[in-house]
């Protein structure tokens, strides 16, 4: 730890309008096309910055979960663009049906990602990162294996979270990439404590970033970012099927080279829904103080959390946050990748 007495900042229950935010601004993509074919030419305009041996960070999900990103549009990126790369995941620090590497890849098979290379970069140790200008940590303990890639793609199911308010790309990597047993326990469990989620609310915020700030900083400026706003649950995948019901509408998807701009303008974009749609997720963002996570990350110099927002869908025109949901319905629709716990077999087999 460096400091003495680390204090968390405040704010986390506060939503910055765009127009009231100040500094330098990144490019940010965003389609409406959930489909592979969406997922595709979003990440065409991200993806000059990768080469080598690249790693792909998604959430994979726990057993039977249904809000995963379809596992048919990841086969078709890495079949089509990325033949060469490796889904990376940690162990959980919660005991479940990823806890040890064992039952990890038994979830795997379960959940279908069987059509790729899995790495689970904690199964055989640790590495440490070093943490540039943090006030929690001096290094973050990450999966051994993940430093054998040269690069890193970021690609993430934009959800709720019981603790962090949202899951963006930040808490992809955060939590995500600390390794199973030491890294996310720095995290979330205060030293001495019996509780072992004992960090909460801005300070758990900030030790995310920081996380999050030792891996982005270690791949720079090979890694881009790209969020998936689609069955938003105000739980986050590792929740599986006991996940609380899908209300907000889906969005499309998000993609940029500046991790805080995309999450930044995935959060926008919630807050912007028309007729209330985002109220659910919203209001799990604040009652978390997760909104620490952006203010944090443009403290910690991580990017800029404003964006000029380029829409895809009509020629590459500058638009706004409100301008790209002004027609989602407010109600949510399942679609034909939807699955519930005991399908997941038949849907797999299907595709």
């Amino acid at each position: 730890m460096t400091g003495r007495n680390p204090v968390p900042g405040k704010g986390g229950s506060t939503y910055i309008p765009f127009e009231q935010r100040t500094g330098e601004s990144s490019v940010v993509f965003f389609t409406r096309d959930l489909s592979e074919k969406g997922l595709l030419k979003i990440y065409d305009r991200v993806s000059s910055v990768l080469s080598g041996k690249i790693a792909i960070k998604l959430h994979t999900g726990e057993a039977e979960g249904p809000n995963i990103i379809p596992r048919p549009w990841v086969k078709e990126l890495i079949g089509t663009r990325l033949n060469d790369a490796a889904i990376i995941e940690t162990n959980t620090y919660y005991e479940g049906s990823r806890y040890t590497t064992d039952e990890h890849r038994k979830t795997l098979e379960i959940n279908g990602w069987t059509f790729c290379p899995v790495d689970i970069t904690d199964a055989d140790g640790v590495a440490e990162l070093p943490v540039h200008g943090g006030k929690w940590f001096e290094t973050m303990h990450v999966g051994k294996s993940m430093l054998q890639y040269d690069s890193l793609l970021v690609l993430t199911h934009f959800k709720g979270h019981m603790m962090g308010g949202f899951g963006g790309s930040n808490k992809n990597i955060g939590i995500g990439c600390a390794d199973g047993r030491i890294g996310k326990k720095e995290i979330h469990t205060a030293k001495g404590s019996g509780n072992m989620w004992s960090i909460a609310e801005e300070e758990l915020m900030e030790r995310i970033s920081e996380s999050t700030k030792a891996t982005v900083d270690h791949f720079a400026p090979h890694v881009c970012f790209i969020n998936v706003m689609r069955n938003m649950s105000v739980s986050c995948d590792c929740e599986g099927p006991e996940a609380e019901p899908v209300v907000t509408p889906d969005i499309g998807i998000v993609a940029s080279l500046d991790i805080l701009a995309a999450d930044a303008a995935s959060v926008d974009l919630v807050y912007a829904l028309p007729n209330f749609g985002g109220k659910a997720l919203t209001e799990r963002i604040e009652t978390r103080h997760g909104l620490r996570q952006l203010s944090y990350m443009k403290e910690l110099g991580m990017g800029n959390d404003r964006y000029t927002l380029i829409d895809l869908d009509h020629g590459d025109a500058v638009i706004t946050a409100e301008q790209a949901v002004e027609d989602v319905d407010p109600v949510w629709t399942p679609d034909r990748f939807n699955t519930f716990p005991g399908r997941n077999k038949r849907v797999f087999s299907e595709r």
